[in-house]
């Protein structure tokens, strides 16, 4: 069940969630500023930052109207105030009207960037979608061997050249041969370097100029790659390739081993595209379309009744 691997990969985050508001919301609580105070405290502690802040100055707001004075009512007022927060951020991946659809894939080294791909490739590929992998990342030791094993195993086609390649030589030769052989999904990787680095932007750019001579219209997706397990850190590289990658949509990977999966409010408050799939587990089929009230509940549950 679908469900049941996501509640499960967010269990971390949840426990974080869960002790704290639980603790909160114990019988005899009352609503009052030392309350909204814990609780912005609460949501901090599972990296909500900003984000948490932000809904609790909104929660006080509506407590000195007398919008809402009660802490039974508090908790339908938090899932509401997260699931607004991410609405419009769930959306399927982009399918080209004609074939194939170019998936450009960015993300620093050590993100997940490669077994994601990996993921992503099987996901299309029990779809019954047919998929090429285009090996462009080219300056990483061992990347190129990676991505064709994980194509091996997959049993999948993969483009690729030696290590230290020109990523954009690839990157034409993926998308001509996705071309020729009539490929659904091409999924491309590229160079995973440091974020702060402006060659890697500038690398990025050059192969996106060379896919677009192949296909006018591609890449129809570009996905950048985030490790949930850095919380804050995510965040700011969300906000370093939003202002050199035309990034449409992200991959939170490793949610099965952080608690900050809190994480995903402020990297969508500082990188607003919709949020396409989340890593839940080492295996193969761990990847999870992304789902806005899923998420939110499986990061919510508590016991309003249980005192810490």
């Amino acid at each position: 069940m679908v469900f049941g691997k996501l509640l499960s990969a967010l269990k971390k985050t949840r426990e974080v969630l869960a002790a704290g508001l639980s603790r909160l919301f114990s019988l005899g609580r009352k609503l009052d500023e030392d309350f909204l105070d814990e609780l912005e405290q609460v949501l901090y502690q599972a990296d909500l930052g900003n984000v948490g802040s932000q809904i609790v100055e909104e929660l006080k707001v509506a407590y000195k109207k007398r919008e809402i004075t009660d802490v039974d009512k508090v908790p339908a007022y938090l899932r509401a105030r997260l699931c607004a927060l991410l609405q419009g951020s769930a959306e399927a991946l982009a399918k080209a009207p004609t074939k194939p659809t170019i998936v450009l894939v960015v993300g620093v080294n050590g993100a997940g960037k490669t077994t994601s791909i990996a993921k992503l490739a099987r996901h299309l590929a029990t779809q019954g979608h047919s998929v090429m992998l285009g090996a462009g990342d080219t300056f990483r030791a061992a990347a190129v061997e990676q991505l064709a094993l994980w194509a091996e195993r997959l049993r999948i086609p993969i483009i690729k050249q030696h290590t230290g390649a020109d990523p954009a030589a690839v990157a034409f030769d993926a998308v001509t041969a996705a071309v020729a052989r009539g490929i659904d999904y091409l999924i491309l990787d590229t160079a995973g370097r440091l974020h702060t680095q402006k060659n890697l932007m500038t690398e990025l750019e050059k192969v996106v100029r060379v896919v677009k001579k192949v296909v006018p219209s591609a890449p129809h997706e570009t996905l950048l790659v985030l490790d949930a397990t850095t919380g804050q850190n995510a965040i700011r590289q969300a906000s370093e390739f939003a202002k050199s990658a035309p990034v449409s949509g992200l991959i939170l990977a490793k949610m099965d081993g952080t608690a900050k999966g809190g994480a995903i409010f402020g990297i969508r408050s500082v990188l607003p595209v919709p949020v396409k799939f989340l890593g839940v587990g080492e295996g193969l089929d761990d990847l999870e379309p992304f789902a806005v009230e899923a998420f939110v509940d499986a990061i919510l549950q508590f016991d309003a009744n249980k005192r810490a």
